[in-house]
């Protein structure tokens, strides 16, 4: 049996700009009877972590809740979701969103970013609540904002919520916001790895987490296409040493003829950002749309965020992405030539 559900988290600090943010979001879920909640396309541990966690917490309150993503939840995650219901086709999370009285969006502030499920969120104008720690110009109907880019991850800003509003933690909800934290860090390798997010990390093991057994589900148990997508994108790694540039391209048709999902390229990118004397490494893939999803990583002192936001996109100073229209080689054109100008300045 899980330990009996703990009282809302007690950190010794959390800043006024999140308190203020909290209790307006806190204040709105309660006034609500059903809230659908979603997050980003291809979501990841964080926007998962953060939505699993926000239905357990809402459920103990009694809510209605239900989530509804634009695409499947990863497989890797589905530990997480088995005791929770997911509308994950098209049909079915617009009828989710159209039956409630409020939406949650985690870990994304943009329309853009919710795919099909864009017009349907734009069309009700629902106040709607945004927990995210990004750097986007945020597009979403009005609603209150708990956003913070200092934060490690939305899951942090989630505990936030909890521990501002009193909200009980259950062992369930204290997993959830673990993997997001774990996941966003990077096992709690990147530099968002901070004293804090590391505090908030062992409260949520207090609530008697295994973290072993989670690193196992998350990433030591892979399918064997991920391990082939692996090696065939790393076989494309171009590193121009003169400007500490590499980069990395999955191949054409790669991901459905190994029968793996977008999931599977996750961490691909830091492989390309760990060559020695490399300050910028990219991830370039073609999309269902046309479209071409760039992910930036960078070492040393360069902003990727900064740099992101040229092309449409955002996210933090290490760590971003962008969708740009063109054919690859007219994107991977465009974008490797304002790279070198970027490091050679």
């Amino acid at each position: 049996m899980p330990p009996a559900a703990k009282a809302g988290p007690k950190l010794e600090r959390v800043s006024a700009g999140r308190k203020k943010g909290a209790r307006a979001v806190a204040a709105v879920l309660l006034a609500a009877r059903r809230i659908t909640m979603t997050t980003h396309v291809n979501a990841d541990g964080d926007g998962v972590g953060s939505e699993i966690a926000m239905v357990h917490l809402l459920t103990a309150l009694g809510k209605d809740v239900r989530v509804a993503n634009p695409t499947p939840i990863p497989p890797r995650y589905q530990f997480l979701v088995e005791p929770v219901k997911a509308h994950e086709r098209t049909g079915d999370a617009v009828a989710a969103l159209r039956d409630a009285d409020c939406v949650l969006v985690l870990d994304i502030a943009d329309l853009g970013r919710l795919g099909n499920l864009a017009e349907t969120i734009r069309s009700r104008a629902l106040v709607t609540p945004c927990i995210d720690h990004h750097l986007w110009a945020g597009t979403l109907p009005d609603g209150p904002r708990l956003v913070d880019p200092a934060a490690a991850a939305t899951a942090e800003l989630v505990y936030d919520l909890a521990a501002t509003a009193g909200w009980r933690l259950t062992t369930e909800a204290a997993r959830a916001l673990y993997v997001g934290l774990l996941t966003d860090t990077g096992g709690f390798r990147y530099a968002n790895a901070s004293p804090r997010a590391l505090r908030v990390a062992a409260s949520l093991l207090e609530h008697g987490l295994d973290p072993e057994s989670i690193y196992e589900k998350v990433y030591a148990t892979a399918p064997v296409g991920r391990l082939r997508l692996t090696a065939e994108v790393l076989d494309t790694l171009v590193h121009e040493p003169e400007a500490g540039l590499t980069w990395v391209t999955v191949p054409a048709g790669a991901i459905e003829r190994l029968q793996v999902s977008a999931d599977d390229l996750d961490g691909l990118v830091e492989f390309a950002r760990s060559v020695q004397g490399t300050r910028l490494a990219l991830l370039f893939r073609t999309l269902a749309s046309g479209k071409i999803k760039v992910s930036f990583r960078s070492v040393g002192d360069v902003d990727v965020s900064a740099f992101a936001a040229r092309f449409g996109g955002g996210g933090h100073a290490k760590a971003s992405g962008a969708s740009i229209s063109g054919s690859l080689d007219q994107v991977q054109q465009q974008v490797l030539s304002a790279a070198r100008r970027l490091l050679t300045r």
